[in-house]
This record gives structure tokens, sequence and C-alpha cells, in this order.
């Protein structure tokens, strides 16, 4: 029964129906839209992962009387009761997966600079956004416009090019700006302008890191440079001083014998002769009156 529909939750109903039924394993796999083997391991325990079970008679999708007429014979092929309702997604915002979503804002600020006569509604619509988000980015208020690039939201996977033609041709004509001529630069190949505009920033970046490479190895030469200035001047303000030092010392005059000979003359020449004193040999002849009686 190739044309039957499986249970909304294969595995769990396998499960159930392995656990609380007597149906072979053909029979559930049959049913659950499954692999013989797989089902046999889910019964051994040995499957990669481990499911609840769910009840197909209490979800409508099997009868008890259908699962018995199974058990009754291993070759009947079980029937579904009701089939599950086909589950729709709900209106709303295009879904964005996360590793995407902070492209939001360059799509938007694309659409809004080469084409302005696209609604916010429509932007919001194509892209899943927000008005306010899109009012944001337009009035340059955004948290993030520093780094807000505008990019085609197609290259960045937030939408298909049929999706954008058909909204830019819908605001165009709302417009009125289905008959203007169109110029050939704006209808040049967004994605080679893309390519253009990546190109021109990585050039940049090379540039802007070379130039910064050869001023950080300017400044080293020159912090070099003049280190070694600053080592050669105190080494020669150090040579200065000591030769300053060893002038300054100059030696002791040494006297020699001839000068100290001389200078001892010159100081008994300058000396005042001592007064004549009595004779001695006199003062005794005239002192002694005895002998001369």
């Amino acid at each position: 029964m190739a044309d039957q529909p499986t249970p909304l939750m294969p595995h769990a109903t396998a499960t159930w129906l392995i656990d609380n039924t007597g149906l072979s394993f053909e029979q559930i796999a049959e049913f659950c839209g499954l692999h013989i083997l797989e089902v046999q391991a889910m019964a051994d325990d040995l499957a990669g992962s481990k499911y609840t079970g769910r009840d197909p008679v209490y979800a409508g999708e099997l009868t008890q009387a259908e699962i018995e007429r199974g058990q009754e014979d291993s070759g009947y092929s079980l029937k579904m009761q009701k089939a599950p309702a086909e589950v729709t997604r709900t209106k709303g915002p295009r879904y964005t997966p996360v590793s995407k979503r902070q492209d939001k804002p360059d799509g938007i600020a694309w659409i809004l600079r080469n084409h302005p006569e696209v609604s916010d509604a429509q932007i919001g619509k194509l892209i899943g956004t927000t008005r306010n988000t899109i009012g944001a980015v337009r009035e340059r208020s955004h948290w993030n416009i520093q780094n807000i690039q505008p990019k085609d939201p197609v290259t960045l996977g937030l939408c298909s090019q049929r999706e954008l033609d058909a909204v830019v041709k819908a605001a165009a004509k709302k417009a009125g700006l289905e008959n203007a001529v169109a110029d050939p630069q704006v209808e040049a190949s967004d994605k080679a302008r893309l390519i253009e505009e990546l190109r021109r920033e990585r050039d940049q970046n090379e540039k802007a890191a070379a130039e910064a490479a050869q001023e950080a190895e300017a400044a080293a030469w020159l912090e070099a440079k003049r280190a070694s200035e600053e080592e050669q001047l105190a080494g020669a303000a150090l040579d200065t001083g000591f030769a300053s030092d060893a002038e300054s010392e100059e030696p002791a005059p040494v006297e020699t014998d001839l000068e100290t000979e001389e200078q001892a003359e010159a100081e008994s020449a300058t000396e005042p002769a001592p007064a004549p004193g009595p004779d001695p040999e006199s003062e005794t002849e005239a002192g002694d009156p005895d002998e001369q009686a």
C-alpha cells in the first residue's frame, strides 16, 4: 500500500505498536513507512534514539478492530482510518534562518537605496522583517548602523530573484514608473555589482593593512634610531666627564733638596741677629775679687 499516507509521527507510532500490540514487524514497518530492520532495532532497544510511544487509536489513525484483525492475520496490511492533517504554516512574516537574520538590515538598506518606490509593507513581506526595523534603517537610527552595508538580498539568500523582481515591478507599476527609461548602468547585474563592491572593499582593506604595516615599521626604525643616538650621547658625556676630572687634578709640586736649602738660607737671613752679651771669661775675671787680691 504505497499510496497510503504515513502517520504523523512514524517512529513514535511504531514504538507504541511494538509495546502494546502483537503485530509483526512487517505490518508495523509497512504501516509506519519504515524499514523492517529499523523496526526490529527499535524492538531490541538498539536504536540510536529513544522515542516516546504515540497511540494511533487515540489520534484516530487506527481502530482497535483494525489492530485485532492484523494480529489474527500476520499477512494483513493495516489500513489507516484517518489521515493526519497536513501541517500548514500560518500567515506571518517570512521565516529566516538564524544564521541569516543578521543580514536583514543589509538587504533592507539595499532595497531602500536602489528601489525607493517599494513600500515598507512590501519590504517586510519580502525579507521577513518589521516596519520598525525598516524605519530605523531608513532614518539611520538602527543600533548597528555603523556596520550596515547595502547588499543584494538575493545574494544574501533572503529572497529569490523572481520574488524581488515581482515586488519591484508591482511597486513601479503602482508608482507609475513602469514606462520610465531604464538606465543601462542601473540594469546591470546586481550580482556583478556586489562582486565589484566586495572587491573594492577587499582592495581597500589590503591597502590599509599595507599602510599600517609600513607605518609600524617606520615607527620601529625611528625608535631604534633615537635609542642609538641617546646611547651615543650618553657615552660622549661620560668620556667628557672623565677628561675634566683628570684635568682638574693637577699633580702637587715636588720639593727638591736644593730648593729646601735655599728656603732655609732665606729664612735665616730674615731673622734678626742676637744682641751681643757679656763675655763669660771677662765676667769670670771681674767677678772674683779674691782672685784679684
